[in-house]
């Protein structure tokens, strides 16, 4: 019998915000990912990058500050950068904790590019905050290059970047590829690196792609059994943060829509992910979505805590 394949998501709480910080949560990380493997689910990890992403640019800006000669690091370079180290990290922790455990599934990562429209409206109105604060004369050089900034009154300004629909997966068929032959992949880190297609070449754009976003492309086009969102609450709730807040226990795609109709997600934080699970969803209706806290991925996987979203 084959084994169920899952894409699984992981947020900031699964990685940390720091060098150290991160060391630390992936191992914890990779412990409920291996009772997710050793539960007999073939896993493809896709992760959050944004803290780490947002620390390379500020450390390659500085370096241009301090010593002239280094260019400053592109936006795809610095996506990379975070999906290599993170990668590394998490493919080592969980690699470990199996191997602790008698169990020998493989963990590869693959450096994953993730095609966007150049003509994508998130270019015009960028929204992602990326780098460190700047000084009004900063942001002017910022602005000259054809960079955007936003200004935080009292502390300064930084600059934003816009966050594309991701299109399609170049390394797809390497990543099903190993998920095939039964290891434990690791791809599309931080929403994958944003790259543009001309002819035979592809241009990395100076963009950030919402990992929530590419988790559902991803299991889509990997046609998994489930789509696996862990974050840092035990559910979707309605009525978030106020006196009527509400556990949804499952829900529909119809359902889901009308929600979004009545603005009960939050941008940024639950309606992304409530958008990943319909596209997902819409492309494999026979799969499902599980939205649950990283604390008990096994639980959720047995129905025992999370809200569950079906076609």
């Amino acid at each position: 019998m084959s084994k169920k394949k899952i894409v699984v998501s992981l947020g900031h709480e699964a990685l940390g915000i720091t060098t150290n910080a991160q060391k630390d949560a992936v191992r914890v990380t990779a412990a409920a990912l291996a009772d997710l493997v050793e539960a007999g689910y073939q896993l493809t990890i896709t992760h959050s990058n944004g803290p780490q992403v947002s620390m390379i640019h500020k450390a390659m800006t500085e370096l241009h500050r301090v010593y002239i000669d280094y260019t400053p690091a592109p936006m795809c370079v610095c996506s990379a950068m975070s999906q290599g180290y993170v990668g590394y990290d998490l493919q080592n922790s969980l690699r470990s904790e199996l191997l602790s455990r008698g169990n020998s599934t493989p963990v590869s990562t693959i450096l994953t590019q993730v095609s966007v429209d150049p003509y994508d409206e998130a270019f015009y109105e960028p929204t992602k905050v990326i780098g460190r604060f700047m000084s009004p004369e900063d942001a002017e050089m910022e602005t000259k290059k054809g960079n955007y900034v936003k200004e935080f009154p009292g502390q300064g300004y930084r600059r934003v970047v816009a966050a594309p629909k991701p299109l399609d997966i170049i390394e797809i068929d390497a990543i099903r590829l190993l998920a095939d032959a039964d290891q434990a992949v690791i791809a599309c880190g931080g929403g994958g690196i944003p790259v543009i297609e001309q002819k035979a070449q592809l241009k990395g754009a100076s963009a950030v792609i919402e990992k929530d976003a590419i988790a559902g492309l991803l299991a889509a086009k990997l046609s998994s059994d489930e789509l696996l969102i862990l974050t840092g609450v035990d559910h979707v709730f309605l009525h978030f943060g106020t006196p009527e807040q509400t556990p949804i226990e499952s829900m529909t795609v119809a359902q889901a829509k009308e929600y979004i109709a009545q603005g009960q997600f939050e941008e940024g934080t639950m309606l992304p992910k409530i958008e990943a699970a319909i596209r997902y969803l819409e492309e494999v209706p026979d799969g499902c979505v599980r939205i649950a806290s990283i604390r008990d991925a096994a639980g959720a996987m047995k129905g025992k805590t999370g809200t569950v979203i079906t076609a």
